[in-house]
C-alpha cells in the first residue's frame, strides 16, 4: 500500500476542458492526468521548484508522484470511469433493463465496489443523467455538471468591426466539482512532496485549470485534501457486509423501499496474482508504457486516446501521442509504472513532457 492524497476542487465558475478534437464548440468532462501534470509543473515553476520536481518525476525512472485524471463529484459521491471489464453490466436481467447502462460514462465508486463483490444492480433504483453521463440514484435530480456555451465578441478598436464567437465550457451545480488522487511512490516521497503538491493545487485553484483562464475560467475554492493509503482511498473492500446498491431516498425525501432479502454476496477479496503470473490492473490515468512495463497486450480490455495540443507561450503544436485511456484494464505481472514522453517539436529549445505515469488499482483475479 502506498500513501495517497485525494484532492477535491469546487469550481467557482465555468471550466474549459478541451476535447480531443480541439473543437471550440465541444468540451470534455474529464481533466486528463497528462494535462493535470502539466498544470502542476506550471505551479511548481511559480513555486521555484520546477527543476527539482522534474528530476523526481519526468526525468526519473520511478516517479515520486503520479496523478489520476480528474473526475466529477457531487456532494459526497465521487464518480469514476469504471473498469471496462465490469461496465456495462453483462447480467442477462440487466441487458433487457430500461436503463441504458452503456450510456453512463461515470459511475459512483460505491457501484464499482459492489460490482466487484458480485452484486447485481437494481434497475428501478438507478438512472443515467444524459448531460453529465453519470449513473445516479433516482433520488438525485440532475448530475454534477453539464456543458454550456458562452459568447464573446472580438472588437476592432480602429474600425469598430466586431466578430461574435462562442466557446463551450463545463458548468457545475452547487456542491459539485472535480476530484483526483495523487499517488506517492513511498513514505519518503510522501514526506518530501505532499506539502509542495498541496501548495501547487492551491496555486492552481487561484490561477485556474484548463483553457480560457484569462477570462477567469477554471478557478476553484481552496482545495480539500484527504490523506490515506491506496487503494482504500478510492475503493474500500467490504468486510463482512455487502455494499448497498439501493438509492438512499426517493425524490420526495422518503427512504426507498428495501429490496427483497437476497443472499449476502462475498466481500471483495484482496487482489492476488493468477497462477500464470499475470494480474489485471484498472487504470485511473492516461498511460504510456515504460520499457520495463511487461504488459500482455494480447489480453485485457483497453482503448487508446490520441493526445496533442499546443505549447503554452509559443503556441507550437506538440507531437501526437497515443495513450491508453482511463478505465482500461491491463494484464501485467506487476503494476504498470508508465513514463513521460518528450512531445516538443523537433529543434525546440527545451523538452515538453507528456506524463503517462500509471495510477492503477489491482482487480480480483476473477474480474
Amino acid at each position: 500500500m502506498n500513501p495517497g492524497l485525494v484532492v477535491k476542487l469546487r469550481p467557482t465558475g465555468p471550466w474549459r476542458i478541451g476535447p480531443d478534437s480541439g473543437a471550440r464548440n465541444r468540451v470534455d468532462a474529464v481533466y486528463h492526468s497528462d494535462s493535470l501534470y502539466a498544470a502542476v509543473c506550471s505551479a511548481m515553476e511559480g513555486l521555484a521548484r520546477l527543476e527539482e520536481w522534474l528530476d523526481a518525476t519526468a526525468r526519473h525512472e520511478a516517479p515520486a508522484v503520479a496523478f489520476s485524471s480528474c473526475f466529477p463529484f457531487l456532494e459526497e459521491t465521487r464518480f469514476i470511469v469504471p473498469p471496462r471489464t465490469l461496465w456495462p453490466p453483462t447480467s442477462p436481467a440487466l441487458l433487457a433493463a430500461r436503463v441504458r447502462w452503456k450510456a453512463a460514462r461515470f459511475v459512483p465508486l460505491e457501484v464499482v465496489e459492489a460490482l466487484l463483490s458480485g452484486q447485481v444492480l437494481d434497475e428501478n433504483r438507478w438512472t443515467v443523467d444524459g448531460p453529465s453521463e453519470c449513473l445516479l440514484p433516482v433520488s438525485l435530480q440532475g448530475g454534477p455538471l453539464r456543458a454550456g456555451v458562452r459568447w464573446s465578441a472580438a472588437v476592432d478598436r480602429l474600425s469598430g468591426a466586431s466578430e461574435r464567437h462562442s466557446t463551450a465550457c463545463m458548468e457545475f451545480r452547487p456542491g459539485a466539482g472535480m476530484w483526483t488522487v495523487a499517488a506517492f511512490a513511498d513514505d519518503a516521497a510522501h514526506e518530501k512532496w505532499a506539502g509542495p503538491v498541496k501548495a501547487a493545487f492551491r496555486w492552481l485553484a487561484d490561477a485556474g485549470f484548463g483553457g480560457e483562464r484569462s477570462r477567469g475560467w477554471g478557478r476553484a475554492e481552496s482545495p480539500e485534501f484527504a490523506a490515506g493509503s491506496l487503494p482504500e482511498l478510492i475503493v474500500k473492500p467490504t468486510v463482512g457486509q455487502a455494499v448497498s446498491l439501493s438509492a438512499p431516498a426517493d425524490a420526495g425525501g422518503e427512504a426507498a423501499p428495501a429490496p427483497e432479502a437476497q443472499p449476502e454476496p462475498p466481500a471483495i477479496q484482496p487482489a492476488r496474482p493468477p497462477t500464470n503470473g499475470s494480474q489485471s490492473h484498472w487504470l485511473l490515468s492516461l498511460f504510456t508504457p515504460a520499457p520495463a512495463d511487461a504488459v500482455d497486450w494480447s489480453r485485457g480490455n483497453y482503448t487508446l486516446l490520441a493526445r496533442t495540443g499546443r505549447i503554452d507561450g509559443s503556441g507550437e503544436l506538440k507531437k501526437h501521442l497515443q495513450m491508453v485511456s482511463e478505465g482500461s484494464v491491463l494484464h501485467a505481472a506487476e503494476a504498470p509504472r508508465g513514463s513521460a514522453t518528450d512531445v516538443a517539436p523537433d529543434g525546440f529549445r527545451h523538452p515538453v513532457y507528456r506524463a503517462g505515469f500509471a495510477v492503477s488499482l489491482p482487480l480480483p483475479e476473477a474480474v
